[in-house]
C-alpha cells in the first residue's frame, strides 16, 4: 500500500515527537539501525566468491552498499542469481591458467608419497568441482533462506510497530476525544458565561436607564422637546423598563425602580398635558383677540373658529395620543374603575371643551336668541324648534369634525357637544314645559322622531363609526316633549273622558241613530243620482278600518277617501275622543309609555260608555235594550278601533289593601276585646288577612270581558220574554199546561223577534252584525226550551206516562227540541254571521262558537 519511502518519511518526522514522550518510545526504523546485519551478509558472497576462485581473482558482485534499499524480494534475489550463476570454473584464459597450475603442481611432486596425497587432493578437488552446481545451489538457498529469515524478523518488527502504532493511535484518539470533551465544555462554560454576560447586560439596562432619564425630565426646559421623537421613544422605554419590573417582582430594587418609573412617567406625560394645554390656550387667545378686534362675517368667523385651530392639530394629536394609550385599565380590575392616566387625559377634554365653548357657545346663544326673536318662530313651537336644532345640527357636525382632527376617539366629545347645545335646551324646553296644545307637541315629537332620530322599529343600518350620531344629543328634547306630551294626553284623559259629563242631547238615542242613518240615506240618494254603485248590504255609516286622527274641522272628505262627519256623528264624544288621543299619541312615544296609557284610555272609556249606558236606559220611553244596544255598537267601534294600535299585553298593577287589618284593630280596640283570643279566631279568616287589589285588567281581555257581559245580557234578557212560559217558576206552578205554554211561547216570540230587529236597526247598521244577534237570541231560545223539555220529560217518566219519542206528539204534550228548532227557525229567519261570533253564550251550535273574540 505504502513504499519504503513514505513509512521513512512517516517514521523520520515523527521521531522527534517520540523523543519528546516518555510514554511512547517507539522502536528505531529498518532503516535507522546499523549495517551489521547488510555486512554480515556481504561477508557471506565475499565468501562464496573466495570459494570459487582457483587461480586468478573471480569477478564477483558489486560491493555492497546502504545507498538505496532493496524495493522488493524479487530485486535482492536476481542480483544474488546474477553473482551467483556465472561458472565455477574459468574458461579461455582462465583454463590456461589452470593448466599451468596443474603443471606447477607437478613440479611439486617428489615420490609417491606427493603423488598420492597430489591424487587425494586432485581427487577432492574434482569431486567438488563436480558438485558444484549443487554447492551454488545450496548456498543460493542459505542466501535465500537468511534473507528470508531477515524478511520475516523485519515483518516481525514491522508487525510489531504498526502494533505499538495502533496502540498509540488508539492512545492519542482517547486522548483527543477527552480533548475534545473537555474543550466542549469549555465551550459551553464559555456561552454560559457569555448568555450570564448579557443577561446581566439587558437587566442592568433597566436600571442603568434611570439616571439619565431623571436628569433629562428634570432638566429646565424638558417641556420643549414634547413634539420630538426622541421623547416619544423616552416614554416608550419607560413603558419597557414599568412591564420589566412589574413582571421580576423577586429582584430586590423592582419595587423601587417600579415606583421611580412610575412618577417620571407621570411626569413625561404631565409634561405633555402642560405643553398640550399652553399651545391650545396660544390659540384660542390669538382667536379671541382677533374676532374682539373688529366686526367679522361668516366666512371669515369659520376660518377663524375652525381653520385657524386644524393648523397644527395633527402634532398636538399625535402628543395627546401618548397620553390616551396608557389610559387603560389594569388586567383584573374592578369594575368601574378609572384608568391609571384617564384623568391627564380628562384634563385635555376639558381644557379643550372649555377652550372651544368659550368661543362657540356665545355665537350659538346669541344666533338661537335672534331665532327665537324672528316673527315666524316667536310663537310657533315647531317652526322655532325646526330652525334652532337645524342651525345647532350644523355647529355640532363641525365641532364633530374639529374633534376628530385633535383627539383620536369618542371619549368625551358628546360631553362637549351636549355643552354646545346648551343654548337650544334653555330656549326650547321651556317652550315645551309650558306648551297646551296637544297636538303641536305630536308635531313636534313627529319632527324630532322622523328627521333626527333612528327608528328602532326598522332594520336601519348601524352608525358607522367615526360618524356623528346628533340623535344621542336631541334626545333629551324628544324625551321631553314625550313627557310633555304624555302628561296633556293624561289630562285630556282625565278632563274629557274619565270626568266627561253628557249633555241631554248626546244621550238622545237612538234618535241620534235615526238623524245618522237619514244623513247616510241622503248620501246614498246622492250617489246614485251621480252615477255612483251602491250596496245595500254596506251600512249606512262605513267604519273606518285604520287608525284614525280626528281633527277639529276636518273636511267631510278627508284624508280616508270617506265621510268623517258621518262616520263619526252617531259617537258618543268620550269614544271619540279617546279614538282622538289614541292615534294622535301612536309611534310617538315609548311602546311601554303608550301600551300603559292605550290601556288607561281603553279601561276609562269603558267605564264611561258603561255609564252612558245606563243613562240611556233611564231616560223615558227607554229600555234597558236601548242601553245594551247602545254599549254594544260603541264598544264594538273601541274593539275595532284599537286593533290597528297593536296594543300589547300590560301587566295588571297588583297591590294589598291593609285598610281592613287597620280598622278591625281599632274596632277591637275600642270595644276592649283586643286579646280575647275568640275575637281573633272570629276574624282570622277575613279582617286580618289583606285583600289584593287588580287597579286594572289588560285593556283587551277588559274590552272583551265587557261586550261579552253586554251581548250575554242583551240575549238573556230577549230569550227569558219569549221563553217566559216555560221558566222555572212558571212550570212549578199548580195545573201547568205544557202545550198552552208552547203556544204562549209562539206569541211572545212573534212579538219579539220584529221588536228584536227593529232595535238593532235602530243602533246597529252592520247587516251581519245583527243577524249575529238574532242568532244568539234564537240560541239560547232553544237552550232555554231543551232546558224545560229535559225537565218535562224527566217528570212525565216519574210519573209512568210515555212520551213521544219524535214529531209534534198530541196536542197536550209539548214539542220535542227538534221540532221546536225547526219552528224557531222559521221565526227568527237568520240569514248570516257577522262580527259577534264568540260573545254569546247561545248553546252548542256551531254557527255561534267562534270564541276567539276577534273582530
Amino acid at each position: 500500500m505504502y513504499d519504503a519511502s513514505s513509512y521513512y518519511y512517516a517514521f523520520e518526522n515523527a521521531q522527534p515527537q517520540q523523543e519528546k514522550s516518555a510514554k511512547h518510545k517507539r522502536k528505531s526504523s529498518l532503516l535507522e539501525r546499523p549495517n551489521e546485519e547488510l555486512q554480515a551478509n556481504a561477508g557471506q558472497l565475499d565468501g562464496m566468491q573466495s570459494v570459487l576462485e582457483v587461480t586468478e581473482e573471480p569477478k564477483g558482485p558489486p560491493e555492497a552498499t546502504l545507498k538505496r534499499r532493496a524495493q522488493s524480494y524479487s530485486d535482492f534475489h536476481d542480483a544474488v542469481k546474477a553473482v551467483l550463476g556465472k561458472p565455477a570454473l574459468p574458461k579461455g584464459p582462465d583454463r590456461i591458467k589452470c593448466e599451468d597450475y596443474l603443471e606447477s603442481k607437478d613440479e611439486t611432486i617428489r615420490n609417491d608419497l606427493d603423488f598420492a596425497k597430489w591424487y587425494h587432493e586432485l581427487e577432492h578437488e574434482l569431486l567438488e568441482a563436480s558438485y558444484s552446481d549443487y554447492t551454488s545451489n545450496l548456498d543460493q538457498l542459505e542466501i535465500s533462506q537468511s534473507h528470508l529469515d531477515t524478511l520475516l524478523s523485519d515483518t516481525n518488527s514491522t508487525l510489531d510497530l504498526l502494533a505499538s502504532l495502533s496502540r498509540s493511535f488508539k492512545e492519542v484518539e482517547a486522548q483527543t476525544t477527552t480533548f475534545q470533551k473537555q474543550c466542549e465544555g469549555l465551550m459551553e462554560e464559555q456561552r454560559r458565561i457569555t448568555g450570564l454576560a448579557d443577561s446581566l447586560d439587558h437587566n442592568l439596562k433597566y436600571y442603568s436607564f434611570l439616571d439619565p432619564v431623571t436628569r433629562r425630565l428634570n432638566a429646565p426646559g424638558a417641556g420643549n422637546f414634547v413634539r420630538s421623537k426622541e421623547f416619544s421613544d423616552m416614554l416608550a422605554r419607560l413603558d419597557e423598563c414599568l412591564e420589566y419590573m412589574a413582571a421580576h417582582p423577586n429582584h430586590r430594587e423592582a419595587a423601587t425602580y417600579g415606583s421611580r418609573y412610575r412618577l417620571l412617567m407621570t411626569r413625561g406625560l404631565t409634561l405633555i398635558r402642560v405643553h398640550f394645554v399652553g399651545a391650545l390656550r396660544e390659540i384660542a387667545s390669538d382667536v379671541s383677540r382677533r374676532i374682539a378686534d373688529r366686526q367679522l362675517n361668516d366666512t371669515t368667523m369659520s376660518a377663524l373658529l375652525y381653520a385657524k385651530f386644524r393648523f397644527g392639530a395633527s402634532e398636538l394629536k399625535a402628543v395627546a395620543q401618548e397620553i390616551r394609550e396608557r389610559a387603560y385599565l389594569p388586567p383584573g380590575a374592578e369594575s368601574g374603575a378609572e384608568a391609571e392616566y384617564q384623568g391627564l387625559m380628562n384634563e385635555l377634554y376639558t381644557s379643550y371643551s372649555a377652550t372651544r365653548g368659550k368661543l362657540v357657545i356665545p355665537l350659538a346663544r346669541k344666533k338661537i336668541a335672534d331665532i327665537a326673536m324672528a316673527p315666524s318662530t316667536a310663537k310657533d313651537l315647531v317652526s322655532f324648534a325646526r330652525s334652532s336644532i337645524g342651525y345647532t345640527r350644523g355647529v355640532c357636525s363641525d365641532e364633530f369634525e374639529l374633534w376628530r382632527e385633535w383627539f383620536e376617539g369618542e371619549d368625551g366629545l358628546y360631553d362637549f357637544l351636549e355643552s354646545v347645545c346648551e343654548p337650544l335646551y334653555d330656549h326650547l324646553r321651556p317652550r315645551i314645559i309650558h306648551e297646551t296644545q296637544l297636538l303641536k307637541l305630536c308635531e313636534l315629537c313627529t319632527l324630532l322622531q322622523t328627521r333626527y332620530m333612528h327608528d328602532q322599529d326598522e332594520e336601519a343600518e348601524p352608525i358607522e363609526v367615526g360618524q356623528f350620531d346628533f340623535s344621542t344629543l336631541i334626545h333629551s328634547a324628544l324625551e321631553d316633549a314625550q313627557t310633555r306630551l304624555v302628561f296633556m294626553a293624561q289630562a285630556v284623559l282625565r278632563n274629557e273622558i274619565e270626568r266627561y259629563k253628557p249633555k241631554k242631547e248626546e244621550l238622545d238615542y237612538p234618535a241620534r241613530n235615526r238623524s245618522v242613518s237619514l244623513s247616510g240615506t241622503k248620501n246614498q240618494r246622492s250617489a246614485i243620482v251621480s252615477g255612483r254603485k251602491g250596496s245595500v248590504a254596506e251600512p249606512t255609516t262605513p267604519m273606518p278600518k285604520t287608525p284614525m286622527v280626528v281633527e277639529q274641522g276636518d273636511s267631510p272628505n278627508g284624508q280616508w277617501g270617506f265621510d268623517t262627519e258621518a262616520a263619526f256623528q252617531g259617537w258618543y264624544p268620550t269614544l271619540k275622543k279617546a279614538i282622538w288621543l289614541l292615534s294622535r299619541i301612536y309611534r310617538l312615544v315609548n311602546s311601554t309609555v303608550f301600551d300603559d296609557l292605550a290601556h288607561n284610555i281603553v279601561h276609562q272609556t269603558t267605564l264611561s260608555l258603561q255609564h252612558a249606558s245606563n243613562l240611556v236606559s233611564q231616560k223615558t220611553h227607554n229600555s234597558p235594550v236601548d242601553g245594551r244596544l247602545f254599549l254594544i255598537k260603541h264598544l264594538l267601534i273601541l274593539k275595532q278601533q284599537i286593533v290597528a294600535f297593536d296594543i300589547e299585553y300590560v301587566t295588571p298593577d297588583i297591590s294589598f289593601d291593609f285598610s281592613g287589618v287597620a280598622s278591625t284593630f281599632w274596632e277591637l280596640r275600642e270595644r276592649g276585646g283586643l286579646f280575647d283570643p275568640r275575637n281573633l279566631w272570629r276574624i282570622m279568616g277575613g279582617s286580618l288577612i289583606p285583600r289584593v287589589v287588580e287597579n286594572m285588567l289588560d285593556a283587551k281581555v277588559e274590552l272583551d270581558g265587557r261586550l261579552r257581559s253586554v251581548i250575554n245580557d242583551l240575549t238573556s234578557d230577549f230569550a227569558s220574554r219569549i221563553t217566559r212560559p216555560v221558566d222555572a217558576s212558571a212550570t212549578a206552578k199548580t195545573g201547568f199546561d205544557a202545550a198552552q205554554a208552547v203556544n204562549v211561547i209562539h206569541k211572545f216570540a212573534e212579538k219579539e223577534v220584529p221588536l228584536l230587529r227593529k232595535k238593532l236597526d235602530e243602533y246597529i247598521d252592520d247587516v251581519r252584525t245583527k243577524e249575529t244577534l238574532v242568532a244568539a237570541v234564537q240560541d239560547q231560545v232553544i237552550q232555554n226550551y231543551e232546558t224545560f223539555y229535559d225537565m218535562y220529560t224527566a217528570e212525565k217518566r216519574s210519573n209512568g206516562k210515555q212520551m213521544s219519542k219524535k214529531g209534534k206528539g198530541r196536542d197536550d204534550e209539548a214539542w220535542d227540541p227538534d221540532m221546536f228548532t225547526e219552528w224557531a227557525g222559521s221565526v227568527f229567519k237568520v240569514r248570516g254571521m257577522g262580527m259577534l261570533d264568540g260573545y254569546g253564550d247561545g248553546g252548542s251550535r256551531s254557527r255561534s262558537v267562534s270564541m276567539s273574540g276577534s273582530v
